[in-house]
């Protein structure tokens, strides 16, 4: 699958997946789960700072925050909160993370909306829980896109 309209750590993670059978791809998942980072202290007790995805099965929830970056353009910063007893929503929101935070806003925007079919899961969990994954990342695109735009 072409994957030249991902930002380059997205398509990493992509090839990654496609790189391996199905049953590795699952396990690929669960390494996402573990390594999704804990929320910053400013997050962990202020729920109403964060959006629930409720499409996602179980309780996922997201924001995003803008922070100049090193070249002077704002880059967006993803944080998740998910339960441990939930590593397909954990997972997903991993790979998200780890291939989304930092990026820009219209690196985020021109995101395929069908990116998660690429990571070639759609026989190995349920239709649900990949409509789950798109949510997650329809929600993400439309919190960067309603950010005040930069002149």
């Amino acid at each position: 699958m072409n994957t030249t309209a991902l930002p380059t750590a997205l398509a990493e993670i992509v090839d990654d997946f496609q790189a391996v059978t199905e049953p590795e791809r699952l396990q690929l998942l669960l390494e996402f789960s573990r390594e999704l980072p804990e929320l910053p202290e400013r997050l962990k007790d202020h729920p109403e700072l964060m959006e629930q995805v409720v499409e996602c099965q179980s309780p996922l929830f997201l924001t995003i925050e803008t922070e100049l970056s090193d070249g002077g353009a704002d880059s967006v910063r993803l944080f998740f909160k998910a339960p441990p007893e939930a590593p397909t929503t954990r997972g997903f929101a991993g790979v998200l993370h780890e291939g989304l935070d930092g990026l820009s806003a219209a690196e985020i925007l021109a995101v395929p909306d069908d990116m998660p079919e690429l990571l070639g899961l759609t026989r190995a969990i349920t239709p649900l829980r990949m409509r789950g994954m798109t949510a997650m990342l329809g929600r993400i695109k439309r919190k960067v896109a309603a950010l005040p735009q930069q002149p």
